[in-house]
């Protein structure tokens, strides 16, 4: 097996399948996610081939855009990783990574546990922070018809993982039942880092947001 041209193997199928893909879930996404999964992976003790696979297949059929299915994903990540001649056990390796990676709602036990997991799983979130966090949230929201903001519906921060998907609540909400939870979830030091400015910066503008909404800036 040649690593270097699964990945680039790897890098096309994603490219194809994603071509016509939402735009906060799509190949750019999937590019930032592999980015910093890459940047994370430099500072922990881990299986670098893994950690780019599992960055690269974690989105390739989101649930969210298969009526709900969490088996689709894992299912073309196995296939695809079968044409590629990749060993078993790593191949089972990156399908944890993509079973497990996702928030859903955040309430939910793990039931895998690896560093590799891990570095993908920040790298994930980190793009779900700070400006591209911004602009990928209020994306969905727009794609779904979802209203930006009522104050009369409040975030629910006790959501089931069935209650989180069928969600249909105004974007802002989606801040505090996810987006402003994350930095306290960050497993490794160099995502905690990252993630801790982008926090910040996601802070500053829900206030910026309410001073306008209220009219007073």
């Amino acid at each position: 097996m040649n690593k270097p041209e699964v990945i680039k193997n790897t890098v096309e199928f994603v490219q194809k399948t994603l071509a016509d893909a939402e735009g906060g879930h799509d190949w750019f996404h999937i590019q930032r996610v592999y980015n910093n999964a890459k940047l994370i992976a430099e500072g922990e003790n881990a299986n670098r081939f893994i950690v780019k696979l599992g960055a690269l297949l974690h989105d390739i059929a989101d649930y969210k855009f298969h009526n709900g299915d969490e088996s689709k994903g894992p299912k073309m990540a196995s296939e695809f990783l079968g044409t590629q001649a990749v060993p078993e056990e790593e191949k089972n390796h990156v399908i944890k990574i993509i079973e497990n990676v996702s928030f859903k709602g955040g309430n939910e036990k793990q039931s895998f546990h690896s560093i590799e997991l891990k570095i993908v799983q920040d790298a994930d979130r980190l793009d779900a922070l700070g400006a591209i966090g911004i602009a990928r949230t209020f994306n969905y929201g727009g794609f779904k018809g979802r209203a930006l903001y009522d104050p009369g519906i409040k975030p629910n921060l006790n959501m089931t993982k069935e209650e989180y998907k069928a969600s249909a609540a105004p974007t802002i909400n989606h801040f505090y039942e996810k987006l402003l939870l994350l930095k306290d979830l960050m497993n490794t030091e160099t995502g905690r880092e990252i993630a801790e400015e982008r926090h910040r910066f996601m802070e500053n503008y829900l206030q910026q947001f309410y001073n306008e909404w209220d009219g007073l800036t």
